[in-house]
């Protein structure tokens, strides 16, 4: 596919986002915490920073401990290969309410736009369904998007996704940076005062 015809992240994050009601919602480190951000911040998105391959079992932690809130991650395809093992054990947890979509800009854009292994041929939806994520889904076009975001509403199993993406720069929205903030606020979210008895 061209790169000029492949989605545009923040239009992606921003469809992603627009009813996720008490969706709870772990950004993976870099451009998607400025996308979630971009969206809209919320004290109910966890970004992640300076966690590089932590955001799909963080992802899984939160899924299994909130069995009743659904779970949505959203990392880019160099973080998803720097920890791809975690595929593995999801699949084998196989949480209902957890959904894993990964912007595959086919690059490494923070660091020098250096090609990740997805430029070079490897499907990770292929890769996610062969670990036994049954639910795992390659994205490309606008109406495949609308499916997505219907499939993570009514879903019955863990879901995957894979979303090629533009790699054009996008302006940085900065959420807040300070880790003890972000977790007080999204453990106070989540369990209202219960989350400082």
């Amino acid at each position: 596919m061209p790169e000029d015809s492949r989605l545009q992240r923040r239009w992606v994050v921003e469809k992603l986002l627009a009813d996720r009601g008490d969706r709870l919602v772990i950004a993976g480190v870099g451009s998607t915490v400025w996308d979630c951000a971009a969206a809209g911040d919320h004290p109910l998105t966890f970004p992640l920073w300076n966690a590089m391959g932590a955001a799909a079992m963080v992802g899984l932690g939160v899924a299994v401990a909130q069995p009743a809130r659904e779970v949505l991650v959203i990392t880019g395809d160099g973080e998803i290969l720097m920890q791809v093992g975690a595929l593995a054990t999801i699949a084998t947890q196989k949480p209902t309410n957890l959904s894993i979509v990964v912007l595959d800009n086919e690059c490494y854009f923070e660091t020098g736009a250096q090609p990740t292994h997805t430029g070079m041929g490897v499907d990770l939806t292929a890769v996610a369904s062969g670990f036994g994520i049954g639910e795992s889904h390659m994205v490309r076009s606008e109406e495949d998007v609308d499916r997505l975001c219907g499939r993570i509403r009514q879903k019955e199993s863990t879901l995957f996704a894979q979303v090629k993406i533009d790699a054009s720069p996008v302006p940085r929205v900065m959420p807040p940076r300070n880790g003890s903030y972000l977790k007080d606020r999204f453990r106070s979210a989540l369990l209202g005062a219960a989350a400082f008895e």
